[in-house]
């Protein structure tokens, strides 16, 4: 798996080559979307195995295909990208916990993890083109309910890697991220470790406010860096669980400002 974008010498900054380089990219996810649900999914369950199996089958075969359609977006010239630390994902009973000012970082880290459980936002489950994959991998829906903690939690007693955004959605732009205290809650409850993923997407692009058409006027940078592993159990001594979690949610929340903030003193984007 390639971790970053190798230094390109054609210039790939050109605005109506990106657009449509752009558009093509989503055009082919949601077609790859519409194939796996109608093709790839019911032919994988044809092969034998428990549902264990068929799950893993199906969250491997989203992973990759997931990595390719970054490799394409890279190559086409829509973006570059670096990852730091990769090897320390993908553990039994971790949560990964990531800031989100993307849209597409969610698709980065699936790809990256090739058998990860992910809370995703409830919307996607009614998308004729992601319901099918959503299913089949039986991803988690993020509907705020107590179901939702409690799915959660018990993945990650499993064995699961589970990957989690506490803002619950993406970040505004030039704003600080502000976590929600649901992650933390299921963080005490399940994981053994906590691992952070310091996202940072220089220019900002598809952020919650951002149509897919709207691209900056150079190409965008993605720098993912895995941070150092995170004990929730010396969050869970420190007292009744709500005041545990809160602590939890406290430190984490000021883990990424601080992160984000030396990410932008020290402006570390590289040429590409």
């Amino acid at each position: 798996m390639e971790l970053a974008t190798p230094t390109m010498n054609k210039p790939r900054d050109a605005y109506y080559w990106r657009l449509l380089a752009t558009a093509l990219s989503f055009a082919l996810f949601g077609l790859a979307g519409l194939g796996l649900r109608l093709v790839i999914f019911p032919l994988l369950g044809c092969l034998p195995g428990d549902a264990a199996r068929q799950r893993m089958r199906a969250r491997r075969t989203v992973s990759r295909l997931l990595w390719l359609f970054i490799r394409f977006m890279a190559r086409s010239g829509v973006l570059s990208y670096e990852v730091e630390g990769a090897e320390k994902l993908g553990r039994p009973g971790q949560m990964i916990i990531a800031n989100h000012p993307s849209l597409i970082d969610v698709v980065f880290l699936i790809g990256l993890v090739r058998d990860a459980n992910c809370v995703v936002k409830q919307s996607l489950w009614q998308n004729p083109f992601t319901r099918g994959p959503l299913r089949a991998t039986e991803y988690i829906s993020n509907d705020g309910s107590l179901d939702m903690l409690d799915a959660a939690a018990s993945a990650l007693q499993e064995g699961q890697t589970l990957i989690i955004f506490p803002e619950g959605t993406r970040t505004t732009p030039g704003a600080p991220p502000a976590f929600h205290r649901g992650a933390a809650a299921i963080a005490l409850r399940g994981a053994k470790i906590i691992t952070p993923v310091v996202i940072k997407v220089s220019p900002t692009t598809l952020t919650k406010a951002d149509p897919w058409y709207r691209i900056p006027q150079r190409r965008v940078h993605f720098s993912f860096r895995v941070g150092a592993d995170i004990d929730p159990q010396s969050f869970a001594a420190q007292g009744p669980a709500p005041q545990a979690s809160r602590k939890l949610n406290d430190y984490l929340h000021h883990y990424f400002i601080k992160e984000l903030a030396s990410d932008e003193r020290s402006n570390p984007r590289p040429a590409a």
